[in-house]
């Protein structure tokens, strides 16, 4: 299996709901890294986002953020299978 890796900044709206719990248990391949600042300067004011593996996932709430989230998941663990 592939790792994943989601990163999130701690100032973030996706933070309101507990990403790293949901994500950790439904993917055991993630694995879910909170930081002080991911350097997008106010995009994180703006909407909710995380980085999948590096590319750049959002939405317009926490709750559609993290429905995008699990799309791109899937998507980076499609090439292990």
């Amino acid at each position: 299996m592939g790792i994943v890796v989601v990163e999130v900044c701690d100032g973030n709206a996706i933070t309101s709901i507990d990403i790293e719990e949901i994500l950790e248990k439904e993917f055991p391949e993630v694995a879910v890294l909170t930081n002080d600042c991911l350097s997008f300067c106010g995009l994180c004011r703006v909407r909710p986002y995380a980085l999948v593996n590096n590319k750049r996932v959002f939405g317009k709430t926490p709750e559609e953020c993290l429905d995008k989230i699990k799309e791109a998941i899937k998507e980076e663990l499609a090439v292990y299978e």
